[in-house]
């Protein structure tokens, strides 16, 4: 190893780290159209050695959709470049319009007012939205926040803050706190997460139900997205985290 590699590594090592991964398990919080988790003990101490079997849906607790999750002919979650998986992390903190409005959806002028304050979003990067959304966690009905007509009430991003992320910002990747890309509200008008889509139809992926991201700083950190490698997969539990600047 390279005495640059030594040092970069324990440049890092000195820095904070943040976990921004939920613990998951059976009685986790689950996209409704998926069976809850299956965790089972295979062998036991008393077999000679602890094993265990794992059922879930590919897109469970924090997870990473691969561009495949929604769109034909895009890449699978084996196929993404390692590269592409470490990127310099910019957070923007809606956390108390959405305690306000539970239907908050990111538009172009937050993006702009958060940018007048923290300076241009760089290209390359991956930009999460805070919305403290993961503190209901583990307990599902406030995740979903069902009215009496049960419709969910959740943040999350308008499909024009995500086009002008992309096209002209020219960002990586996109993660949030909550089960979708779109807000309840942009869900329940278009009869389609076309915020979700659109993402995944840029060839990227995107993290959802992210945690932590209050203890993260707007800008100068780094998020590193490590995901098993599944053949031909759509996704997978990923364990996300951050290190500060």
């Amino acid at each position: 190893m390279s005495n640059e590699l030594i040092k970069a590594i324990n440049l890092i090592k000195e820095k904070e780290w943040v976990d921004l991964t939920h613990t998951f398990g059976p009685e986790s919080p689950h996209f409704s159209a998926f069976d809850g988790a299956e965790f089972t003990t295979l062998f036991n101490h008393d077999d000679g050695f602890f094993a265990q079997s794992f059922k879930f849906a590919g897109q469970y607790g924090t997870h990473l959709d691969a561009p495949i999750h929604f769109v034909r002919n895009k890449r699978y979650l084996d196929e993404l470049d390692l590269k592409e998986l470490v990127l310099p992390l910019v957070v923007i903190d809606k956390s108390k319009e959405v305690e306000k409005n539970n239907d908050f959806t990111l538009t172009v002028d937050d993006i702009l007012n958060f940018e007048a304050e923290h300076g241009k979003i760089e290209e390359g990067t991956f930009v999460a939205l805070r919305t403290d959304w993961s503190k209901r966690w583990p307990d599902e009905a406030a995740f979903n926040n069902k009215d009496a007509d049960g419709n969910n009430h959740a943040p999350g991003w308008s499909l024009d803050a995500l086009k002008f992320l992309f096209k002209e910002r020219k960002i990586k990747a996109v993660g949030h706190e909550t089960f979708d890309t779109d807000s309840s509200l942009d869900y329940q008008k278009n009869g389609a997460l076309l915020g979700e889509y659109y993402v995944l139809e840029q060839d990227t992926y995107q993290v959802e139900l992210l945690t932590n991201l209050d203890k993260v700083p707007a800008t100068g950190a780094i998020i590193l997205n490590i995901v098993p490698k599944p053949e031909k997969a759509s996704g997978f539990p990923v364990r996300s985290f951050a290190i500060l600047p």
